[in-house]
C-alpha cells in the first residue's frame, strides 16, 4: 500500500502546492514568535513535510528546504549564519523520519500500526531537526549555552505537535482518491444529522474555551477537555479524515490562543509552561487519531467479512445467501408489480472442466457472469448461486416478457466464446422461469419451482427456457422427486434400506436343493418409519443417478447379513441381487464387488446378479465385458425381464448369462393370450438350446404353475409360491423346495 503512496503524481503542480503549504505552516508559526532567537511554540510545517514525503517518496523532500526558504524570506527573516542550519534541520529530519515510515512498504495505512510507525518517524524527525536547529541557534549567537537544552526541547515538542496534528490530515487527504486505500462501508459511520450535532458541539466547545479564558482563572485552559471529548466522539463515529481535520483545526486554534494570548489566555512565558502546554496538546492530538485508526480498522475488517459473506469471489456477483435475503425483502414488499424468478444452469459444463481444466471453467463462468450482468435490467437482482448456476429476479415483468428476456439471454450466452490455450470455449444454458406476484408464494417455493423448470429444460435438450406455474403438475412431480432424493440419501446414510426375500423354486427335479431366492429392497423412511416399495423411490433414484449407490448398499447389506448368520448362509444355493443399468458402466463397481467378496465368508459362486434386458442391450459390448469380469469372481448372471423386446433374441448368443427370467407380463397373460403363451414357450426353448435355465416371474396361481410345468420351464417365482418377506423371517421358515 505504501509503495503506491511513494509513486509521484502525474502533475508537478502538486510539488509546488506542497511548497506553498509548507510555507503557510511556517508563516503561521512566525506569528507565535516574540523576537529573534525565539523558538516557535508550534511548527505545523513539520506535519506537511512528513506527510508529503510519506505520500510521494523521499525524492520529493526537496520541497521542504524550498518552503523553509520562502518562510525565512517572507515571514521570519534570520541571520545568514542560522539560515543553513534551519533549512538543513528540517530537510535532514524529514529524510530520516520519512525513511523510517517507508522502510516497510507492506504496512497498510489507516491502521494503528501505521499510525504508531508514522508517530515514531515524527519523533525521530523532530529530534534530529531540534538537534541541528538548536546547534544552529548557538552558532548564530541567538541563544546561550545555558538555555540551549530548553530551546532544543521546545523545538522538538513544537515539531512533534506539528506532526501529530497536521500530518494525519495531510496523509489521508493526499491519498483519499487512491483506489487501493482500505475503506469501510459508509453505512457504518454516523448519519448526516449526527454530523450536524457534532459541528454544533465542536463549535460550542471552542466558544466555551474562549469565554472561560476571557473571564479569567488559572484553570481556563483545562476546558480543552471539551474539544478533546468531541474529538473522541469523532474518532468513534466518523471517518479518519474527519477526525484528522478536526484535530488539525483544534490544535491550530488552541496553539494560536495560547501562543498569542488571545481570548484571555496568557502566552506561556516560562519554559516549563510552554513545555507542559506542548506535551498536553500532543497527547490531545495523538489519542483521538489512534482511536480513529483503530475504529476504521475495525470497520474495514467488518466490511471485508460482510463482503466475503455476501459476494461470490469468482464473479463479484451476490452469492446465494445475499440473493435470498434481497428476494425475501422484495417478497415482503406490498407492491403489486409482477415479477419472475429465473434459475440458469450451464449445459454440460463438466465437459469444460474435464477437458480444458477447472481454471478454464472459472474463466468461462466469469465470462458468462459478465454476459448476464450486461443483459440484466438496472432493477434486476443477479447472483451466482452455485458452481455454474445463476439466479435472476426480474422486476416489473409479465410472464411473456420474462420468457422473451430469458431467451435473449440464452442467445447471448450461446454466442459467447472464451479463448483459452489456443481453443475457443463455449457453452449454452438452460433457464427455469416462474412468474409471480409479491405475496403469492414463499421464496423456497419459488426457487424450488424455478429449479425444477430448469431441470426440465435440461432434460429436453438444454439451451431453452422452461416456464413453470406455481401449481404446475410437472414441476410438482420434479419437486417431489427431489424430495425423494433427500429421503433416499438419508436412508443410505443411516443404512435404512431393508432386505426382503422371495423364493425361486424348481418346477422339476434338477438337483438344486438349497435356497434359491431373490433379494428385494425396501426403504424405511427415517422420519416416519413407513416402509416404501421400490416403485415409489426408484424412479427418483434413477433420475438423479443414485441407483448405483443403492446397488452397493444392497450388496453390502446382503453379504453382511449372511456373514452374521452362517447357518442360514450354508443353506443358500443361489442368492439373486438386481443390478441397475448404471452399474454396468460404473468403472469402480467391479472393484467394489471384488473387494467386498475378498473380505466375505460367503462365496461369490452363490451370487447371481440380475440385469435387465434393456440395460444389457444398450451397450452390448460393455455389458459382456462386465459379465466376463464378474464371472471371474465366480458370480453368475440372469437376464431379467426377458422378452419385453422381440429383437432381444438377436443378442442372446452374445450375453453369457445363466438364467433367462421371463417377463411376468407374459406369464400373467398365458391363460387369456395365445401370444403370451407362445412367447413363454419360445423363450424357454431358446434358453434350453443355449444351455441356459428359465425362470418364470409373477407365478400367481396353481394354474400358472401347472402351465409352466407343461411348457418345461425350469423355475417359478411369484405370489403363487410365496410372498416377499424380511430376510430374517424368510430364513426362519422352511424353503418351499421342489414344487410337485
Amino acid at each position: 500500500m505504501l509503495a503506491s503512496m511513494q509513486a509521484p503524481p502525474r502533475l508537478p503542480l502538486m510539488f509546488f502546492l506542497l511548497v506553498a503549504l509548507y510555507a503557510a505552516g511556517g508563516a503561521y508559526s512566525s506569528f507565535l514568535l516574540d523576537g529573534p532567537g525565539e523558538v516557535a511554540l508550534f511548527w505545523p510545517a513539520s506535519g506537511v513535510a512528513l506527510a508529503g514525503v510519506v505520500r510521494f517518496g523521499l525524492r520529493w523532500a526537496l520541497f521542504v528546504p524550498l518552503g523553509g526558504l520562502l518562510v525565512h524570506l517572507l515571514f521570519d527573516p534570520v541571520s545568514m549564519v542560522f539560515l543553513p542550519y534551519s533549512l538543513a534541520s528540517n530537510f535532514i529530519g524529514v529524510l530520516v523520519g520519512g525513511w523510517l515510515v517507508l522502510r516497510q512498504p507492506r504496512q497498510a495505512p489507516l491502521t494503528v500500526m501505521f499510525g504508531l510507525r508514522a508517530l515514531l518517524g515524527g519523533v525521530v524527525m523532530a529530534l534530529l531537526s531540534a538537534s541541528i536547529g538548536a546547534f544552529g541557534l548557538l552558532q548564530a549567537g541567538e541563544v546561550t549555552l545555558d538555555v540551549l537544552p530548553a530551546a532544543g526541547l521546545r523545538w522538538f515538542l513544537g515539531d512533534l505537535l506539528g506532526v501529530a496534528s497536521v500530518a494525519p490530515a495531510m496523509m489521508i487527504a493526499l491519498s483519499h482518491n487512491d483506489p487501493r486505500m482500505p475503506r469501510a462501508d459508509r453505512a457504518g459511520y454516523a448519519p448526516e444529522t449526527e454530523h450536524l450535532l457534532w459541528n454544533i458541539s465542536i463549535t460550542a466547545s471552542f466558544l466555551l474555551m474562549a469565554w472561560a479564558g476571557s473571564s479569567g482563572g488559572h484553570y481556563a485552559l483545562g476546558l480543552v477537555a471539551l474539544p478533546l471529548g468531541v474529538l473522541v466522539w469523532s474518532a468513534i463515529r466518523f471517518p479518519p479524515l474527519h477526525t484528522a481535520v478536526a484535530i488539525a483545526i483544534t490544535m491550530l486554534l488552541i496553539a494560536g490562543m495560547a501562543g498569542l494570548g488571545l481570548a484571555g489566555y496568557p502566552a506561556p512565558e516560562a519554559t516549563r509552561d510552554a513545555l507542559n502546554l506542548l506535551a498536553f496538546l500532543i497527547v490531545v492530538a495523538v489519542l483521538p487519531m489512534i482511536l480513529a485508526f483503530a475504529m476504521h480498522q475495525q470497520r474495514v475488517t467488518a466490511a471485508t467479512l460482510t463482503y466475503r459473506a455476501n459476494i461470490d469471489p469468482l464473479t463479484g456477483l451476490a452469492n446465494r445467501n445475499a440473493f435470498e435475503e434481497k428476494v425475501r425483502a422484495e417478497l415482503a414488499n406490498p407492491s403489486a408489480l409482477p415479477m419472475a424468478l429465473a434459475y440458469l444452469d450451464l449445459d454440460h459444463f463438466k465437459l469444460i472442466n474435464d477437458t480444458a481444466s477447472h481454471v478454464a471453467g472459472d474463466a468461462v463462468i466469469r465470462g458468462v457472469a459478465g454476459i448476464i450482468e450486461a443483459h440484466r435490467h438496472r432493477d434486476d437482482l443477479l447472483a451466482r448461486t452455485g458452481g455454474d448456476e445463476f439466479a435472476l429476479l426480474l422486476r416489473n415483468c409479465s410472464p411473456m416478457v420474462a420468457e422473451d428476456r430469458a431467451r435473449a439471454l440464452l442467445r447471448a450466452i450461446e454466442g459467447y466464446r472464451c479463448g483459452w490455450d489456443g481453443q475457443m470455449l463455449a457453452s449454452t444454458a438452460s433457464v427455469g422461469l416462474v412468474a409471480f406476484l409479491p405475496g403469492q408464494a414463499e421464496y423456497a417455493q419459488l426457487l424450488s419451482q424455478a429449479d425444477a423448470a430448469c431441470f426440465t429444460a435440461k432434460e429436453q435438450g438444454g439451451n431453452r427456457v422452461c416456464q413453470a406455474s406455481l401449481d404446475g403438475g410437472e414441476m410438482l412431480d420434479r419437486t417431489s422427486a427431489m424430495r425423494w432424493v433427500v429421503r433416499i440419501r438419508e436412508a443410505l446414510e443411516h443404512h435404512a434400506m431393508e432386505l426382503h426375500c422371495q423364493s425361486i423354486v424348481p418346477l422339476r427335479d434338477n438337483g438344486d436343493r438349497g435356497r434359491h431366492f431373490e433379494v428385494l429392497v425396501r426403504l424405511r423412511d427415517p422420519r416416519s418409519g413407513q416402509l416404501m416399495m421400490p416403485s415409489e423411490f426408484m424412479p427418483a433414484a434413477e433420475r438423479f443417478n443414485l441407483v448405483t449407490r443403492i446397488d452397493r448398499e444392497v450388496i453390502g447389506l446382503t453379504l453382511a447379513w449372511l456373514e452374521a448368520n452362517p447357518v442360514a448362509a450354508a443353506s443358500v444355493s443361489t442368492c439373486c441381487i438386481n443390478l441397475s443399468g448404471d452399474a454396468l458402466i460404473d468403472e469402480g463397481f467391479i472393484g467394489f464387488v471384488a473387494e467386498r467378496l475378498r473380505r466375505s465368508s460367503f462365496p461369490g459362486e452363490r451370487l447371481c446378479f440380475e440385469v435387465t434386458e434393456t440395460s444389457a442391450v444398450r451397450d452390448l459390448a460393455r455389458a459382456q465385458r462386465f459379465i466376463t469380469e464378474m464371472r471371474a469372481l465366480g458370480c453368475r448372471f440372469a437376464l431379467d425381464d426377458f422378452g419385453t423386446g422381440f429383437c432381444s433374441f438377436n443378442y442372446v448368443r452374445a450375453l453369457d448369462v445363466d438364467y433367462f427370467k421371463i417377463d411376468g407380463s407374459f406369464v400373467r397373460d398365458m391363460d387369456s393370450s395365445p401370444l403370451a403363451e407362445a412367447v413363454v414357450r419360445s423363450i424357454n426353448e431358446i434358453a434350453h438350446v443355449l444351455d441356459k435355465r428359465s425362470i418364470a416371474e409373477h407365478t400367481e396361481s396353481e394354474r400358472d404353475r401347472q402351465a409352466l410345468i407343461a411348457l418345461g420351464v425350469d423355475y417359478a417365482q411369484g405370489f403363487g409360491i410365496d410372498r416377499p418377506m424380511p430376510i430374517a423371517d424368510y430364513f426362519a421358515k422352511p424353503f418351499p423346495g421342489l414344487m410337485p
